[in-house]
């Protein structure tokens, strides 16, 4: 008995070489992107493109759905038992039988090519046609043998050097990320540093001929192609934007304001929305120093406050008490409404009057992921508050950085209460 088809899996590509020609075409694209195109498309967009392309999937057998065909067929004697043969330096072929098991799989099939870092001199053999691998036996008709053995044999054989691959795999998985982030960024440095010498000059961009107007996804070779996110047609123009590091300062001063509110309830017990929201500001352009442009944090309706840069608005906050998800969805039309640059900053400061803050968090997490215009929710842990991203109506590229907090108003009711029983023990004495 032996393998009909005496091809070696694992075998023909080297998998660390297949993975460094991954990483470089993966830096090839991003420097071939138009640079419009990169430079008007969301960054976090444009990653998830890039780890969606160029992600590996090890291949799973499926052995539960494996299959069995067989035929009639002439196989060669030499390698069947002990036969005598006049001439053992040819095939000798006698009647047999050729059965062949397929076992479906998930996953990329090429890497049933692939030589991991860990390997065997003896690797398995069989054949791969579409997502199935097909494993080939023939026996002689007169000997009575069971394949069985042999199979779960070279089975396990297989699984074992995919378990490697999987390995191999798995690492490069996890920097696709990083390394298309890296990428970008770097692109991104090249292209504004160049754009700000010609700006320099003073001199009219000449426009090329035949410069595209729009933009076409590449061909990806997959089976789900992902394309590249939608860009806008115009050439790119940088705009200002609130970095992470002020944006984060900005929630822990409100954070912090909302302690001094429990360390003096009964200051803050009778305001309403605005009220609240002028405490806040107080705070903030404490904390912020204007310039003549008017870079500071102003009022704008009942609830809003603001920080414009050049007319627009890069941050954006609103003090609500929670009404329900329909208020509070309302509330995110009216921040996008306000969002202009294409990173606007802003936050939502929720005063929860209920007693199960847990539930109002719940209720804020779904009615924010089933917006129209939520993109995704970062890694953000808070024990109060959720982040998302959100997009422009108009503009799928011009994000929003949603972050909610909620404040618990029963606390602070809690502590007048107890501050007036106090008062009154203290007045009885």
């Amino acid at each position: 008995m032996g393998a009909y088809d005496r091809g070696f899996l694992f075998s023909d590509l080297d998998l660390r070489a297949m993975i460094e020609g991954q990483r470089a075409q993966i830096e090839r694209e991003v420097d071939e992107l138009d640079s419009n195109r990169l430079l008007n498309t969301s960054e976090e967009d444009l990653i998830r493109y890039f780890v969606e392309k160029y992600t590996l999937e090890a291949p799973v057998l499926l052995h539960d759905e494996m299959t069995v065909d067989q035929r009639e067929t002439q196989v060669d004697a030499r390698l069947h038992g002990s036969r005598w043969i006049r001439d053992e330096s040819r095939p000798f072929y006698i009647p047999g039988q050729q059965i062949d098991i397929e076992v479906p799989f998930t996953g990329d099939g090429d890497l049933f090519k692939a030589r991991a870092s860990t390997f065997t001199t003896s690797p398995p053999r069989g054949r791969i046609a579409g997502q199935s691998v097909i494993l080939s036996f023939e026996v002689p008709h007169d000997m009575n043998q069971d394949i069985r053995p042999a199979l779960d044999r070279q089975l396990n054989e297989i699984k074992q050097h995919l378990g490697w691959v999987s390995n191999d795999v798995a690492g490069y998985n996890r920097g696709i990320y990083a390394l298309g982030e890296a990428s970008i960024k770097r692109r991104k440095q090249r292209l504004l540093a160049n754009q700000g010498r010609v700006a320099a000059l003073g001199i009219p961009l000449k426009v090329r001929p035949g410069a595209p107007q729009t933009y076409a996804a590449p061909a990806i070779r997959k089976r789900v192609a992902p394309v590249l996110p939608k860009a806008s047609e115009a050439p790119f123009a940088p705009e200002p934007a609130m970095s992470m590091e002020h944006y984060e300062h900005v929630l822990t001063v409100v954070q912090n304001m909302t302690q001094v509110m429990e360390r003096s309830p009964s200051t803050f017990a009778t305001m309403g929305e605005e009220a609240l929201r002028d405490h806040y500001l107080v705070q903030l352009n404490g904390q912020f120093e204007g310039q003549a442009t008017g870079e500071t944090f102003n009022a704008a309706g009942k609830t809003d406050i603001l920080l414009r840069i050049d007319g627009k608005n890069a941050f954006i906050g609103e003090c609500k008490f929670w009404r329900g998800a329909k208020v509070y969805q309302e509330t995110i039309d009216q921040l996008l409404g306000y969002s202009s640059w294409r990173d606007t900053k802003a936050a939502i400061l929720v005063f929860n009057k209920n007693r199960d803050t847990s539930k109002v968090l719940e209720e804020i997490k779904v009615s924010s992921e089933a917006h129209e215009n939520y993109k995704r929710t970062p890694n953000w842990k808070h024990e109060t508050g959720c982040r998302f991203i959100m997009h422009h109506p108009a503009d799928a590229n011009r994000e929003l950085t949603m972050t909610v907090l909620v404040f618990d108003i029963p606390q602070i009711e809690k502590k007048i209460k107890s501050r007036k029983a106090s008062i009154k023990k203290s007045v009885e004495k």
